[in-house]
């Protein structure tokens, strides 16, 4: 059911996302709040608070996240996230590492990789980006 992939392998690409990232936490920032709309945020600085994005959230090489749960269409990690995950898409290269439980239709890990939670895996998933939920408090 999972496959962990080792660097460079070719014949299982990453996650290609049809979508772009429009939004940028570059490094040395830190946020706390909350993160909610539609589009692509890439972190590369430190987030703490809620995080649902009808879109793709990339935590990069240097992001720091801690987020009770994040929600997104897709996830690429390469930093740090603290929380749990839940998303169509999850992919986890290899300087990424997560501590928190993962519920997805889609899981990709590369050698390296780290992951301390459990994973569930779904035929579909029910994101509801357009209810009210704790991501529409303010912090």
């Amino acid at each position: 059911m999972f496959r962990k992939l080792t660097s460079g392998e070719e014949d299982f690409p990453s996650i290609q996302a049809v979508e772009n990232v429009t939004s940028v936490l570059g490094p040395g920032i830190l946020w706390q709040g909350n993160l909610k709309g539609r589009g692509g945020v890439r972190i590369d600085g430190a987030f703490e608070g809620q995080i649902a994005v009808d879109g793709l959230v990339v935590i990069g090489e240097n992001g720091r996240v801690t987020c009770d749960n994040l929600r997104a269409r897709t996830v690429v990690v390469a930093g740090a996230m603290r929380g749990n995950i839940t998303a169509e898409k999850l992919e986890i290269r290899a300087s990424g590492r997560v501590w928190g439980d993962v519920v997805t239709t889609s899981f990709i890990t590369e050698d390296g990789a780290f992951l301390r939670g459990q994973i569930r895996m779904e035929d579909e998933l029910a994101l509801n980006f357009d209810e009210d939920d704790d991501a529409d408090a303010s912090a």
